[in-house]
């Protein structure tokens, strides 16, 4: 069974940093790709970031572009959000997931999805 573990969520006031990280655990060797999503109180669960197996290919949403940045190490199972220039409206908790093959930003293509860590921008 795998589960992933996010950590790194806080109160951070609007144009602070915070760094998130996810760790997967119990994963048989495939390979795999991880992403971010993000879900603010009332509102659908949106795409943030994902990264490859290999960490070449990374993507990012149109609203964290140039701000946010994903990064992983496979040797750990572990992948790393860089949360700059933070603003309010990316208040919201924060989800890491996992799916077989490329990256994707639909959300309904992932299979395993962690707790979530909150994050939350104070202006």
């Amino acid at each position: 069974q795998v589960q992933l573990v996010e950590s790194g969520g806080g109160l951070v006031q609007a144009g602070g940093s915070l760094r998130l990280s996810c760790v997967a655990s119990g994963w048989a060797g495939f390979k795999y790709t991880m992403a971010w999503f993000r879900q603010a109180p009332g509102k659908e669960r949106e795409f943030v970031a994902a990264i490859s197996w290999s960490g070449d290919s990374t993507y990012s949403g149109d609203s964290v572009t140039g701000r946010f940045t994903m990064s992983r190490d496979s040797s750990k199972h572990t992948v790393y959000l860089q949360l700059n220039s933070l603003k309010p409206e990316d208040t919201a908790v924060y989800y890491c997931a996992t799916r077989f093959g490329e990256p994707s930003r639909t959300k309904n293509e992932y299979n395993n999805w962690g707790q979530g860590t909150q994050v939350t921008v104070s202006s």
